[in-house]
């Protein structure tokens, strides 16, 4: 597809961002259109084909990234524009990871929506802490969202505005002791039996098989797949850190039956569009599979992950070993799997037993 060929437009069409497309008509265009991206809708309303306005679609055709932070910016008290831009900045120089620096965006837009014309950086303690009582009280945040909340301000107030004894005061709401949710290897085997796509099998396949996480699977690019060494490369992980994982044997032959179908160019798992494939997408993969395959758990794909790190254990793996392997910092975040694990559980003999 020659993309010079045609003319590229930001627009809405039922309620949503697109690219629209326009070109003299010419069938060998709309050929070369629809062939590189299947996808690609006629608008009637419009007289053009049209695409929707996503950050890969626009890498493929070349389209200058939409400015978000700009956008947002307007809806932002010019009293505290500033500040928004401040932290963006400060984001981007600090290397933070696009969903890192999304969430504290958003967490930090919320507080200065709040405050309308008045200055963040005039925030007392006192002031903050009512702030936060506010989300838990009226807004109903939870834990895991309050802390993203308060390392999102935090980080302004101490990388930004450089006071870092401003937040020795302010209480954290306790995160609640969770157990990881998993599946048993008759329920992982249904799974599997029940996904019929290559790339959908490949990819659930990969997060078991390995032990990764979602956005581990999609980051995948076809240079870190090591079959000779039978190892693969997993770059740029939580923490940007790197580790080696081993590839298993039995998913050779579907690698490269896939490799054979899709032909991907640079990402392992592509999406339609190029580029990698969606972490929400292979999420919704995951739920459909377990539909299908008629299991009930209230889980997500990352329980694959812990699936794999409790079968590891239960097979008799080092714990030291399955830490290395999921890429964990810390002994005691992988130590979790042991209060899971039938084996540990089998060894427990309750006082009944001895009446």
């Amino acid at each position: 597809m020659d993309f010079k060929k045609y003319t590229y437009q930001s627009a809405v069409h039922n309620k949503k961002n697109v690219i629209v497309i326009k070109f003299p008509y010419n069938t060998n265009l709309i050929n070369d259109l629809r062939k590189r991206f299947p996808s690609a809708k006629w608008s009637a309303t419009k007289k053009a084909w049209y695409l929707p306005d996503l950050p890969v679609i626009r890498r493929e055709l070349n389209l200058n990234t939409k400015n978000t932070v700009a956008e947002k910016l307007l809806t932002i008290h010019p009293t505290n524009q500033k500040a928004y831009l401040d932290l963006d900045k400060q984001l981007e120089l600090k290397k933070y990871s696009d969903s890192t620096k999304r969430i504290y965006l958003a967490e930090f837009k919320h507080l200065l929506n709040l405050l309308d014309d008045f200055y963040v950086g005039d925030l007392t303690p006192k002031r903050l802490k009512d702030y936060f009582l506010y989300c838990i009280k009226e807004e109903k945040m939870g834990e895991r969202k309050m802390n993203g909340k308060i390392n999102a301000i935090k980080f302004f107030f101490e990388q930004v505005l450089h006071r870092p004894k401003m937040f020795f005061d302010i209480p954290r709401p306790k995160k609640p002791l969770t157990l990881p949710k998993m599946l048993s290897k008759t329920e992982v085997k249904k799974l599997f039996r029940v996904t019929d796509n290559k790339k959908h099998e490949l990819a659930l396949k990969l997060s078991y098989g390995m032990g990764l996480r979602v956005s581990e699977v999609v980051a995948l690019k076809i240079r870190d797949i090591d079959s000779k060494r039978m190892v693969v490369h997993i770059q740029g992980a939580k923490g940007k850190k790197d580790r080696y994982v081993p590839l298993p044997n039995s998913i050779l032959p579907l690698l490269r039956e896939y490799y054979i179908i899709y032909k991907p160019k640079v990402f392992l798992l592509e999406g339609q569009y190029g580029g990698a494939y969606a972490k929400s997408s292979l999420q919704q993969v995951f739920k459909k599979a377990m539909g299908k395959a008629g299991i009930k758990k209230q889980i997500g794909i990352h329980g694959l992950r812990h699936s794999y790190a409790t079968h590891l254990l239960e097979s008799g793996a080092d714990m030291r070993f399955i830490q290395e392997l999921l890429g964990h910092n810390s002994i005691k975040t992988t130590q979790v799997y042991t209060k899971v694990t039938p084996r540990s559980m089998s060894k427990i003999k309750s006082p009944l037993d001895n009446l």
